[in-house]
């Protein structure tokens, strides 16, 4: 085994698919969640693809006193990814104090414990939403951050500055920020996808839940942005393919492959689509049609923005390899699975 890895939101979309890759690639996964926005049975899907049952704390990583108890009883902790998180743009701008304080929280205490415990390595689920409106696509890692359009946003921008000055005060720990675009799709396998609780507040589980019937229609926020269609563009990348940037990240910091205490690396298929186009992509990928229809603008979105990954692509070795077709088949597919399961 390469060591234990600390998965927090791990029963998570993004953390579970992140877990099953890190298994795969030889890692101990403990997982630490509270369940706010996922279920403990994804962890029976995560032993299903991978073979292996990952380690489970039901938590809430606000408490620094469950986080200790956790490495106490889990020695030897290698790396942290951290998903834990408050992440719907909408949500955020109704709520802005839930934001600051869960997401801010989190990471203080994982800061705080992982010299105490000899924690060496820490992978932060960040986001693109902290360059703000870009003045130019795609974008990169040099781009200035801009205010940002949401509290959601706005906490990444402040993690990604707390994570530095932790590092630049001597903390003896490494860092890597992950600059996610827009995950989507679910594992091949359907065993595991995304499963928001309630409503959905991102796009794709939206137009899967609404070609199953289970969802009216599906709204599109807007249809008079400066882009060829009118909607919204962003980068959409499949959710495997950004689980494997977090063992790229991992291996590059406890392999001791940089000397850099802090790198940053936007994980982006380098192409934007436009929401409209994303829902002929579900169309044409599953032979369906879906109901939506156009309303006005939503508070808090940006009007287009992609990835320059060439950063990712030449120094960690990843680059995104699943065609949107595909994507949207897995995502429709898992569905379906949540159906005959008797779950939506």
């Amino acid at each position: 085994m390469k060591g234990r890895i600390l998965v927090t939101g791990g029963t998570g979309f993004i953390g579970s698919h992140t877990t099953v890759e890190l298994q795969n690639a030889g890692y101990e996964v403990i997982i630490i969640d509270n369940l706010s926005n996922s279920n403990r049975e994804v962890l029976d899907g995560i032993e299903k693809i991978s073979g292996v049952r990952p380690a489970f704390v039901e938590g809430d990583c606000t408490d620094i006193a469950t986080l200790r108890s956790l490495f106490e009883t889990y020695p030897g902790i290698r790396g942290i990814i951290n998903f834990a998180a408050s992440k719907a743009v909408g949500e955020s701008v109704q709520k802005p104090i839930l934001y600051y304080r869960n997401n801010l929280n989190i990471l203080l205490n994982l800061l705080d414990l992982m010299p105490e415990f000899g924690v060496k390595g820490f992978v932060f689920s960040s986001s693109c939403t902290v360059y703000g409106e870009p003045d130019q696509n795609p974008i990169t890692e040099d781009a200035p951050t801009k205010k940002a359009t949401s509290p959601y946003g706005a906490t990444k921008q402040i993690c990604e500055d707390i994570i530095a000055d932790v590092i630049k005060s001597g903390s003896p720990i490494k860092a890597i920020l992950l600059r996610y675009f827009n995950p989507i799709g679910a594992h091949p396998s359907a065993e595991i996808g995304e499963l928001p609780n309630g409503v959905p507040q991102n796009l794709v589980p939206y137009i899967t839940q609404t070609a199953m019937g289970i969802r009216k229609e599906l709204s599109v926020f807007g249809n008079d942005y400066n882009t060829p269609d009118g909607s919204c563009i962003r980068d959409f990348i499949n959710i495997v393919d950004l689980a494997r940037a977090h063992v790229a990240a991992l291996d590059r910091m406890l392999e001791d492959k940089s000397d850099k205490a802090l790198e940053v690396f936007n994980i982006g298929t380098g192409e934007g689509l436009s929401v409209l186009q994303l829902i002929d992509a579900f169309e044409r990928a599953n032979g369906l049609k879906l109901p939506y229809k156009i309303v006005g603008r939503r508070e808090g979105d940006i009007e287009q923005i992609w990835a320059d990954p060439k950063r990712a692509n030449e120094v960690l070795g990843w680059h995104a390899q699943v065609g949107i077709d595909d994507t949207m088949r897995s995502a429709w597919r898992w569905q379906q699975r949540l159906r005959e399961r008797g779950i939506m």
